[in-house]
């Protein structure tokens, strides 16, 4: 039997929640240290929590802390990876071990925080955007790990789709591939993140928290090994401009292209880049899908803990 215990803390309130039955929304911590600049990385971490507690479930945000997995932060701990930013290491399942054994911090990854979500027993877990197959993957085989651990780990992620710099086409084939469920919260398209339509289907349109809660229940029953995406699309009037956003993304990974950048430095700058060009927009419309997507996790998980 794992003793998580050996290396995962949580904190004073998600102790108390646990102990108390309570439902609990898992948040990643990339997006403090790389998503976006201080203090606005800090303001919109503690943003998303107090929107979770609002909807009645109390929120865990996931990194690591001299080498110790955290379930939970406090805002002194969030406040000292925002302002540390990109000086800390961004951790994916392949970092892990070694985080830890030098007793670093990490900022957690789509991937690292559904690890770490599930040894904490946290089902559900809010994020903006999932990682992809990358666009020109058939030459650089440039596939994030976070699409594997959907299909190897039990936990949940609402987000609003993958990221639109991403190949959408191919990173849903790859999820099919490996049975992964891509539900559609009350629409029957694929959000691209900064817009709410991408042109791709979902497996299945599932109208009401309630009922996602039901299908992530039997999933349980059924001993399933793997996740669900549930896409969420950014709200209507916070969504961008079709071609404005396009155009904006074009350009920067050109501009990513011609300067050589690749692997874990890509998302980050791409996502930088956008910002610039867009004036702002972009990361105004990416806070607004991670709130409306906190605030669907945390109803979703809500469902889950009512008694059968």
């Amino acid at each position: 039997m794992l003793d998580s215990s050996k290396y995962l803390d949580f904190s004073p309130e998600v102790q108390q929640a646990k102990s108390e039955n309570k439902p609990i929304v898992a948040l990643e911590s990339t997006i403090i240290s790389h998503g976006m600049p201080y203090p606005k990385n800090v303001a919109t971490a503690l943003e998303v929590e107090a929107t979770i507690r609002a909807q009645g479930a109390i929120p865990a945000t996931i990194a690591i802390i001299n080498g110790r997995l955290k379930a939970g932060l406090t805002q002194q701990e969030i406040e000292h990876l925002g302002k540390a930013g990109q000086q800390v290491p961004k951790v994916s399942r392949r970092d892990l071990p070694f985080i830890i054994s030098r007793k670093l911090d990490g900022a957690t990854t789509v991937a690292a925080t559904m690890i770490i979500a599930h040894l904490a027993g946290i089902p559900i877990f809010a994020t903006g955007g999932v990682g992809g197959v990358h666009r020109g993957a058939a030459a650089s085989m440039d596939i994030s790990a976070d699409l594997q651990e959907l299909a190897n780990t039990p936990v949940a992620v609402v987000s609003a789709g993958v990221k639109s710099i991403l190949d959408i086409g191919l990173t849903l084939e790859y999820l099919e591939t490996y049975g992964v469920p891509v539900v559609g919260y009350q629409t029957s398209e694929f959000p691209a993140f900064f817009t709410r339509k991408s042109g791709f289907g979902v497996d299945y349109q599932v109208d009401t928290p309630e009922a996602i809660a039901e299908a992530l229940q039997a999933m349980k029953d059924l001993n399933f090994s793997g996740g669900m995406l549930i896409a969420n699309p950014v709200p209507q009037q916070h969504q961008m401009d079709k071609t404005v956003i396009d155009q904006a993304i074009n350009q920067a990974i050109q501009e990513a292209t011609q300067q050589q950048i690749s692997g874990k430095a890509v998302t980050p700058f791409l996502l930088s880049r956008i910002e610039q060009i867009t004036q702002g927009n972009s990361l105004f419309s990416n806070i607004q899908l991670v709130l409306n997507n906190a605030i669907l996790a945390s109803k979703i998980a809500i469902a889950l803990n009512k008694p059968a």
